[in-house]
């Protein structure tokens, strides 16, 4: 039998949120399997709202409040859990943030900035900086943290499997100081040699120019179908449609199979950073 793992009501809006769900459910006497029955969601997506992983969509609030006759209680209150797990992150994002840390691999591809993930912070800094010129000090700082905060995914030496495709420009052009680009591209390298991340490098003359224009996010996970996701400077889209999703998914691979193969790509970075470093480096 599973062992029960208890809930911190006190470690967020979203913990306290699910803890009380499960508290009213166990009270109704009802199982996770009871709960979602008549819904279109499963036992798995709701256990996650439990734990705090998950945001829960209004229309199953409106069903678990039927269920357990809570008079609205959580539909009034799911709408508090999406701005706890917005936080700093753009509306349009903070979806995709959720979803990656229940990804079981994610392939990136990025033709015009070193991709969020795998940011430091002065570079961090640089981007938010020229994307919102006007937000305040603190404003900017809560991006930063909250940037930065997603590279906690690396911690975890397994999942999720990050598969990153880079232009060849990301590392010749850079938006920061020729000593903070070095520090940028050291903390790929290091990635990469922790095994951590696949990095690839697309040289400028890649075959694949009609493909490169989108960035491209890509997810796949264990219980539930693959997400797409790709921006704008100031808008993004999450597509979910399998037949959409699988034809981006060639398309990257195209992307993959044009880069330069990892070993070399690596090399690339590294001695790109060297020249940064020490003032040598030539676009």
């Amino acid at each position: 039998m599973a062992t029960r793992k208890e809930i911190d009501g006190s470690a967020g809006v979203p913990q306290f949120y699910g803890k009380e769900l499960r508290f009213k459910r166990e009270e109704a006497g009802l199982t996770l399997e009871k709960l979602v029955d008549g819904s279109f969601y499963g036992i798995t997506y709701l256990s996650e709202i439990e734990h705090g992983h998950r945001r829960m969509p209004v229309d199953l609030a409106q069903h678990v409040d039927r269920m357990l006759g809570t008079d609205g209680f959580f539909q009034r209150r799911c709408e508090d859990v999406r701005k706890a797990k917005q936080g700093a992150h753009s509306s349009y994002f903070a979806a995709v943030v959720e979803a990656e840390t229940r990804a079981r691999t994610i392939s990136e591809w990025s033709g015009t900035l070193i991709p969020g993930l795998l940011q430091t912070r002065s570079y961090a800094a640089a981007v938010i900086h020229s994307a919102h010129s006007l937000d305040t000090p603190e404003e900017v700082e809560a991006k930063i943290v909250a940037r930065l905060h997603r590279a906690r995914l690396f911690h975890n030496p397994k999942k999720p499997e990050y598969w990153v495709i880079m232009h060849e420009s990301l590392v010749h052009h850079s938006i920061v100081p020729p000593v903070e680009m070095a520090e940028q591209l050291d903390h790929i390298a290091a990635l990469v040699r922790r095994n951590r991340v696949v990095a690839q490098i697309l040289p400028w003359n890649g075959p694949t120019r009609a493909l490169s224009e989108l960035p491209l996010f890509l997810m796949d996970f264990d219980n539930e179908p693959p997400l797409l996701y790709t921006e704008g400077p100031y808008h993004g889209q999450t597509i979910d449609d399998p037949s959409i999703v699988v034809r981006y998914r060639k398309a990257y691979d195209r992307l993959r199979a044009a880069a330069s193969p990892p070993e070399a790509s690596l090399a690339l970075i590294e001695k790109a950073a060297e020249e940064y470093r020490h003032g040598q480096h030539r676009p």
